[in-house]
């Protein structure tokens, strides 16, 4: 036994030591928990790891992600991550993979040759594929996650536990249509409409943006401004093609987007009275006012409150907007840093992308952004989004979010905090990522040694008395649209093999127990397309490539009538070392055979059903209703409902059986009624 795994061996036992160099372990994500969990799972002796991350290392990542330096600003975080963590372990096999984990090369055969997962990732939607994957080759899964102190970590074994999608996640915040493009109140608005109306608008595919005003108007938004909205979007033609058409005066593009946006849009919402009735009107911007240092906002009171769309707020003694630029940006944007307002120049103590900047520097900023990424344009790249990483896009909506906030009264956010918001970059603390990887590695060995019953939920909560806490781990939810389906995977050729060979194989022929469920009406699904219905098949002829069914993807198998689960067809390719003249589809053995559902109790029909003939019809004597007695005379069936009698009585009223029976009170006023 050697001296490095002396030590293993004594904490973990013997069995466990002695299989972990042969445990191939995937990790998907290289950042703040990333990093942690690799230099965990490296010393503890985990042979063979294969991390995967699509990010590249930026700046600010390097006060938490500890395996990288300055010098690897820029390069991969999977490629740096594996170098850096190698030399921990000799022993240990690392393959770095610099890609997205929803390629369609990582497919469910991909996923099957780990004997676990642990997630490390920072995104909704990667976490949701990788819990779907991990339920479909029915590999062990330790998901993760903190957020500033408080952290999470949650083991997930198919039919054993709850998946990741078990219990409904919360939405991202949304806004309305208009607010955003017409009434921001808050600087979160205007960041929102810089990154993703504006950058799509002018560096974009160009695409009718009339369906999502569609949705708006049915919403019941207002109508006119919607109208003005789309007026809006057809002007915007004209501004695309001058980003896209090199001219002398490389200013000319940028002041023909800045004067759409920020001057026309602006003063064409000022022409619509009635919205600005109980909101402060905004301010036209000046492109050449504010460049040589003439234009003054008018909603702007220095030194005092004024009323503005979002809270009232104290501005700087010049006027002011709070803005910078990160470290390691563009050269443009260091220039406007080191030659900048005098309020930025003051403010000695500040990082740089905390100095503030006047309206003439985010004037210059977004003329800088527009001109490299119109450049970008010209030089061949399609289409531009926003990634928090780019320099060009960030510059551009950290300048084009605080002129729009400068023109409605809003205050304006730091480059550093533009990046937050835009990028959704949710504070990390890296003594949290140290606390929630290692009970990430922890519940791995669990796994390893299937002692399911000591797995838990673990909870990392803001409570020194009580800082972790767990949960017993929950059965799946029999309702979950994940875990609770059936999965399959077949190999084929998808140029070759058709749909209907797909749904006839996967369905069988239903005669024993490993051949499937039998012919039965389904409708078939790739994600939220229908491919397929009992009423509409004409595509069952069409192969899976015609359909963009490739490797990698799902059909959904759905039973009509209700009776059983739904089938997860997941498309793989066939083996290197298949025949050429063989078999194009490999369906699998045996067929799957989903559980019927459990349908909930019929509730009784209070309605009694109508004969099928008139002559079946029986005249029967109604029910007898309460019997009312007097004295010893016999029993005769009351004419009337006891509620409706008890509310006459109420009433003093007195109803006989017939209009023989007396009476022993005089004064008692006999009414005879028809």
């Amino acid at each position: 036994m050697s001296g490095r795994s002396r030590y293993a061996t004594a904490i973990l036992g013997p069995e466990l030591a002695a299989k972990l160099p042969e445990v191939k372990v995937l990790l998907v994500g290289a950042g703040g928990i990333g990093c942690e969990v690799l230099k965990n799972i490296v010393l503890a002796g985990f042979g063979h790891i294969t991390l995967l991350d699509l990010d590249t290392i930026d700046l600010s990542n390097l006060n938490r992600q500890f395996l990288f330096r300055k010098k690897d600003v820029k390069q991969s975080k999977a490629m740096v991550a594996a170098k850096t963590a190698s030399a921990f372990n000799p022993n240990v096999h690392i393959t770095p993979i610099h890609g997205n984990i929803k390629e369609a090369q990582f497919d469910v055969s991909w996923f099957k040759t780990f004997d676990i997962v642990l997630n490390a990732l920072d995104n909704l939607d990667a976490r949701r594929h990788v819990n779907k994957m991990c339920m479909a080759g029915n590999v062990p899964l330790v998901e993760s996650g903190t957020a500033g102190y408080l952290g999470q970590i949650q083991p997930i074994l198919k039919d054993r536990t709850e998946c990741f999608d078990c219990v409904p996640k919360p939405t991202p915040k949304t806004f309305p249509v208009c607010t955003i493009r017409s009434t921001p109140s808050q600087p979160i608005h205007c960041i929102v409409w810089a990154k993703s109306y504006l950058i799509p608008q002018l560096f974009g595919e160009d695409e009718d943006s009339g369906g999502e005003l569609d949705d708006a108007e049915k919403q019941g938004e207002n109508a006119q401004e919607i109208a003005t909205l789309r007026k809006e979007a057809q002007a915007f033609k004209k501004v695309r093609s001058a980003l896209r058409t090199a001219s002398g005066n490389d200013e000319d593009a940028a002041k023909t987007a800045f004067d759409k946006v920020f001057f026309s849009d602006i003063t064409n919402l000022l022409s619509m009275e009635d919205m600005w009735r109980t909101r402060a009107k905004p301010t036209p911007l000046e492109f050449d006012g504010i460049k040589n240092g003439t234009f003054s906002l008018e909603h702007k009171q220095i030194g005092s409150s004024s009323q503005v769309n979002g809270s009232s707020s104290k501005q700087p003694a010049d006027g002011a907007l709070v803005n910078g630029s990160t470290a390691g940006g563009s050269a443009a944007t260091e220039r406007i840093l080191k030659n900048g307002s005098s309020a930025a120049s003051s403010s000695k103590a500040g990082l740089k992308d905390q100095r503030a900047l006047t309206l003439q520097d985010n004037l210059e900023l977004f003329v800088e952004s527009t001109n490299r990424l119109a450049l970008r344009l010209r030089n061949g790249e399609d289409t531009i989004s926003f990634d928090k990483d780019d320099d060009d896009t960030l510059d551009f909506v950290t300048a084009a979010a605080n002129l729009r906030a400068a023109a409605y009264g809003i205050p304006g956010k730091s480059r550093w905090e533009v990046k937050e918001m835009a990028g959704n970059i949710i504070p990390a603390i890296a003594t949290t990522n140290a606390i929630i990887s290692g009970l990430v590695v922890l519940h791995a060995f669990h796994l390893l040694r299937k002692t399911y019953g000591k797995l838990r939920n673990v909870h990392l909560q803001f409570r020194p008395s009580l800082p972790l806490s767990t949960i017993n781990l929950s059965q799946p939810n029999p309702q979950c649209g994940v875990c609770g389906d059936t999965y399959a995977e077949v190999l084929c050729d998808p140029s070759k093999v058709t749909l209907g060979q797909i749904v006839d194989g996967i369905l069988g022929d239903g005669v024993g127990d490993d051949d499937g469920t039998g012919k039965r009406e389904v409708s078939v699904y790739e994600e939220k397309r229908v491919l397929s219905d009992p009423d509409w098949d004409d595509n069952l002829d069409r192969t899976l490539e015609s359909l963009g069914v490739t490797r990698g993807k799902f059909l959904s198998i759905v039973d009509e009538e209700g009776e059983y689960a739904t089938i997860q067809v997941a498309i793989g390719e066939l083996p290197a070392n298949h025949p050429i003249d063989g078999n194009s589809l490999m369906l699998p053995y045996p067929l799957p055979l989903p559980p019927k559902t459990v349908k909930p109790p019929a509730t009784p029909s209070l309605k009694r059903s109508a004969p099928d003939d008139e002559g079946d019809i029986e005249m029967t004597e109604p029910p007898a209703k309460r019997v009312r007695t007097n004295g010893d005379a016999p029993s005769v069936a009351a004419p009337v409902s006891p509620s409706k009698k008890r509310k006459l009585d109420e009433d003093g009223i007195l109803l006989l059986e017939s209009k023989d029976e007396e009476l022993d009170d005089d004064a008692v006023e006999v009414i005879e009624l028809d």
